[in-house]
This record gives structure tokens, sequence and C-alpha cells, in this order.
């Protein structure tokens, strides 16, 4: 059996409605090979390539790559960037994360003075001054984006610097450039194999952190063994990115015509990853895997990640054996 004959059939057992990892795609296993992070000349050209399109993605100046989740990425950058009076907009399930390992920085390290938990519904009653905002771009587990242009309005109100949690939204939406930070994973909106989680910045980091595995500066340095596999899952994938992309906003488009009028976000809070309904959601397929978000909602959040290997040839064909309950 070939490889290509090979991802179809995978991808023929399980039917994913989960926000990430997406569908296997040929692109992801294609680039595998042997490699070594230091001395690998093949590698380190491949990895080059990745970070600089990511980098030219966010719109920022640096980019450091470290090996494990999202959570770890958000965890380094608000020890190594947070400090003063800090502002955290209450989006759900994961800005609850962002609002505990912020306590938790500020509880060991002391660089944080202060910190505020606003609903995202009322920052616009937000005006004083204030050293760092935290928000989720997109939260999975309320299906909800929060528009870029209210949180940019936040941060230059509040003369504040800004650090994005971006897993759920790197890649699919726009913007990430008003962000001083912006911190997110391989495995959703890049299409990637999971491992591997990135921090891009502009300015480097002025906090002292006494740890080795949580200090910014040893990750830049490339002093630990890095996520080589995962990288260069998304050589080919930044490569043809827009083909990828195409799949999600065909499933987004076609469930939101079969089922947007059970929507209760309006366009500007519909985020591409994934879709909030206030019904719950099942499906024929026996081998479906639908998401279970963090949170009890009384609705579904389905996420549009099940094609991805089709790439232009993607018509949303999983949607059709959802069904309301």
């Amino acid at each position: 059996m070939n490889l290509k004959n090979f991802i179809n059939k995978k991808n023929k057992k399980k039917q994913i409605f989960t926000p990430g990892p997406a569908s296997l795609s040929l692109e992801n296993l294609k680039s595998l090979e042997p490699c070594f992070g230091r001395g690998d000349k093949d590698y380190l050209k491949t990895e080059n390539f990745v970070l600089n399109k990511l980098k030219r993605i966010s719109g920022h100046d640096n980019i450091v790559r470290l090996q494990g989740s999202a959570s770890l990425a958000l965890e380094i950058s608000i020890l190594n960037f947070l400090n003063g009076n800090v502002l955290i907009i209450n989006t759900g399930y994961y800005s609850d994360r962002l609002f505990y390992l912020a306590n938790t920085a500020k509880k060991f390290y002391k660089n944080i003075k202060s910190i505020k938990y606003v609903p995202w519904n009322e920052i616009d009653l937000i005006d004083k001054k204030l050293n760092w905002i935290v928000s989720c771009y997109t939260e999975t587990s309320t299906g909800m984006k929060l528009p870029i242009e209210e949180i940019y309005k936040l941060k230059k109100r509040c003369n504040a610097k800004l650090l994005l949690d971006a897993t759920a939204s790197i890649g699919l939406e726009t913007k990430h450039y008003i962000a001083d930070v912006i911190a997110y994973s391989s495995c959703k909106g890049l299409f990637g194999l999971t491992g591997a989680s990135f921090i891009a910045y502009n300015k480097d980091p002025k906090n002292e952190i006494e740890s080795f595995y949580l200090n910014l500066e040893n990750h830049k340095n490339k002093s630990m063994t890095g996520p080589y596999h995962t990288i260069q899952s998304l050589f080919l994938i930044l490569k043809n990115y827009d083909q990828f992309k195409f799949t999600v906003k065909v499933n987004k488009d076609k469930f939101l015509k079969q089922f947007g009028y059970l929507s209760p976000f309006k366009k500007k809070f519909q985020p591409l990853l994934c879709t909030y309904v206030n019904k719950k959601i099942e499906t024929e397929f026996q081998n479906a895997i639908l998401y279970l978000p963090r949170l009890k909602l009384p609705g579904s959040v389905l996420c549009h990640l099940g094609e991805v290997h089709l790439k232009k040839r993607s018509k949303g064909q999983i949607l059709s054996k959802l069904k309301i309950l």
C-alpha cells in the first residue's frame, strides 16, 4: 500500500469534529525523515523555512519553538513577559487557565503586581492604565471569537501591551500582529502534528526567571531537544497553506448554511475553526469523534478540521450525517 492510500484509509476510519489535531494529511508525513536538531543541515533548512513562514503569518520579529503544548508556551510567555498590572479577559475555560497561570506567576516570581479578571462583554468599561492585557483570540470551549478590533481598542485605551493565546486562531484569523506576544501550538489551525508550540514576539522579555525549562532564553538558544519531527510535519503544509485553509472555510460555510440559525453568535464573533450551536448535535457515523468542550454547555461546539487532508477536493461531505437531537 502506498503512502497516499494509507493516509486515505486512516482518515476514513475516523470522522473528526474536534479543534485539533486536524485530519491526517499526506504532507504531514512526506517531510518526515531521520534528523538531528544540531548540525543537521537539511533539518535546519526545514526549520528555518517553517519559523520564517510562521513569523510572516503572524507579523512578529522573533519566534521561538518549544517541545510541548500551547499551555507550555503560554506559561513561559506569562512568566517571562508579564509584569505590573495585568487584565485578563474572561472568555471561558481557556481564559480560566490563563488566569491560573498568571496567579501562579504572581505568587512565585513577584513580577506581576495585580491581576483583574473581567468578562469579555465588560471590556468597554475598562479605561485605566495597565501594563498587560491577556486574552484568548478564539475560545474553543464556547465556540466564540473575540473580535480583534475590540481587543486593540482596549489595548490603546489602557496604554498596555497585549499577550494573545492564538492557539485556535493562528493561520485562520487575521491581525495577530497587534499583539506584542502570541503563543500557539502546531496542531490546530496550522494542521501539523502535535508536540510543538511557538512564542512569537517583537521585543525580548526583561523578567529574570530562575528555571531552566521555563526560561525563554534557554529555548531561544535551543538548549534542549526540540520538536524536530513536528517541525518537519509543517514544512509541506506551510508551502501549500491556502489549500488546507480552504477546507476549513468550506466546512464552516456549509455548517452555517445547515445549522447557522442555531448559533447565538453574530458574524464578528464567529471563528473559522469552530461553531457553537444551542442544540446538541449527533452524527450517524459510528466512527465519528465529536468535540467535548471542557465547559458544560447546553449545546454543541463543532469544529471544521475534518477534511483538511482533501485540500481543494473538500466539499463538507462529513457534515451530511449530522443531526439535531
